[in-house]
């Protein structure tokens, strides 16, 4: 996973309005603790760090898995890792491959903004000095 499909997957699933820079801080954040493997251990997140994963677990971008294993003492140990999504990537690929509906632009909608303040003044009737205070025209 890299920084940029992170970080719209991040906007993708939490908020499309999102800016760029935040989710890039969030995604920075994330992956900063994957370094170059795919999934880690839960016990190396503190509360905090822990709290933006279980968001991202919700907003079905992570996972978690869990396996267990036999103690020297034969007491049973079980390891929580957090990974990323296994369709994550695809699925971000096919949201930014996905075909955007062209918005219908109203061609009345700006109407008296192209012509200016000559369209409210009849071609007999212009003012000589528009800024003089006289009825005299």
């Amino acid at each position: 996973m890299t920084l940029a499909e992170l970080t719209k997957a991040i906007q993708q699933h939490i908020d499309l309005d999102m800016d760029t820079e935040v989710a890039q801080g969030m995604a920075e954040h994330a992956l900063g603790f994957f370094g170059f493997y795919n999934r880690i251990i839960d016990n190396a997140l503190e509360p905090t760090d822990r709290n933006l994963f279980y968001m991202f677990q919700d907003y079905d971008l992570l996972t978690t898995e869990s396996e267990e294993t036999t103690l020297w003492d034969g007491r049973e140990w079980r390891i929580h890792y957090w990974k990323f999504k296994p369709d994550l990537r695809e699925r971000v690929e096919a949201y930014m491959q996905r075909n955007l509906q062209e918005e219908e632009i109203d061609p009345f909608a700006d109407i008296y903004a192209t012509d200016g303040p000559s369209i409210w003044t009849r071609e007999g009737e212009k003012v000589a000095n528009p800024n003089a205070f006289t009825s005299d025209w």
